[in-house]
């Protein structure tokens, strides 16, 4: 069933009118009419369900006819999918200003699929597709865009725009406790994921990846970020995993970044320390591969490099370009530097 609710200029009854018809059983498409649309907190976003903006949206970054804006001081997600076989495209995207802290990077995004802590053993999310959404933030750098967490899988994110914020898209690995310092085995890692011709401008971060396997990242363009993007173990990298296939099957190639940070543009780590008792370990990265990749910029601190490697043994490094230029020239970002390679 196809539902196109009427929309006015109450953001309270805006939320409660598209909660409503999503709450409905069994699930069908929304279809949001153009324009924008302002609600008074996000929506959860159950199982089977696509929700979509108006046909008068471009791909290839063109904006969309459809924004849905959140008022919220929650730290909910305006669209916060917890159920499997879902998809969201030609929208945009406008969270509020939030500042959910060093742990809170499933709250006050734009898109949280899964979360990071559970209060029980999970239900695993696959089947979910994102495409041609646009988020903006502009000016607030807290909170991330896009949030990819722990039993979540089999996830499409392809075409996504995104300006502001502190990551464009994070994932990360989950598991269940009310805290990091109580977190309980198993934990829950993100896998089968891929994420192509992705764009990121003006925050903190492009995307990072923490405790994943089989996960691919293919044609992105990050602009004027501090950190391009970061391969990461996890805080308690292999204390509680359950399959040797964590940190397996990583490929990440044709990224540009145009960065001026404190310390780098990519940053690949194979140890961590646990937050439940300051023990570090190593996960042993396996068949993973950073590829075909510029990086233009410098660092602003005393120590930088644009490339920093620790502890990550199993990742091969091929054909990384690095560069000093910081053009402002349109689609300078994106052009390939001449060699050499590191």
């Amino acid at each position: 069933m196809i539902h196109r609710p009427v929309l006015g200029a109450d953001p309270g009854r805006n939320r409660r009118r598209l909660q409503e018809v999503l709450d409905t059983v069994p699930a069908g498409k929304l279809e949001l009419p153009p324009g924008t649309h302002v609600v008074a907190d996000g929506l959860r976003v159950p199982a089977g369900w696509t929700v979509r903006g108006s046909e008068v949206a471009g791909a290839n970054g063109g904006p969309p006819g459809t924004w849905l804006e959140s008022t919220g001081s929650t730290g909910h997600p305006v669209l916060h999918i917890v159920g499997s076989d879902v998809s969201v495209s030609d929208l945009g995207l406008r969270p509020p200003p939030a500042d959910p802290g060093e742990h809170g990077g499933d709250r006050g995004t734009a898109i949280t699929v899964g979360d990071y802590l559970y209060p029980a053993t999970p239900e695993w999310i696959g089947g979910v597709d994102i495409r041609r959404v646009h988020v903006e933030r502009a000016g607030e750098k807290h909170a991330n865009c896009i949030a990819l967490m722990g039993a979540v899988r089999d996830i499409s994110v392809h075409d996504v725009t995104i300006r502001g914020g502190y990551t464009g898209v994070a994932v990360h690995w989950g598991a269940v406790g009310a805290d990091v310092s109580t977190i309980e085995g198993p934990t829950y890692h993100p896998h089968r994921l891929t994420v192509t011709d992705l764009r990121v401008s003006d925050a903190i971060e492009g995307f990072y990846l923490s405790s994943v396997h089989d996960v691919r990242v293919e044609g992105a363009c990050l602009r004027d970020v501090e950190m391009g993007f970061r391969l990461l173990p996890g805080d308690n990298t292999d204390r509680f995993v359950t399959s040797d296939a964590v940190g397996a099957a990583i490929d990440i190639s044709g990224v540009c970044v145009r960065w001026r940070g404190p310390r780098y543009a990519v940053r690949v780590a194979g140890w961590g320390r646990s937050e439940v008792d300051g023990l570090v370990s190593v996960l042993r990265y396996r068949d993973t591969t950073i590829r075909d990749c510029t990086l233009r910029g410098t660092g602003t601190g005393d120590s930088w490099s644009p490339v920093v490697v620790e502890r990550a043994e199993g990742v091969t490094l091929r054909d990384i370009v690095t560069a000093s230029d910081h053009s402002t020239e349109p689609g300078a970002c994106c052009r390939v530097a001449a060699k050499p390679s590191v």
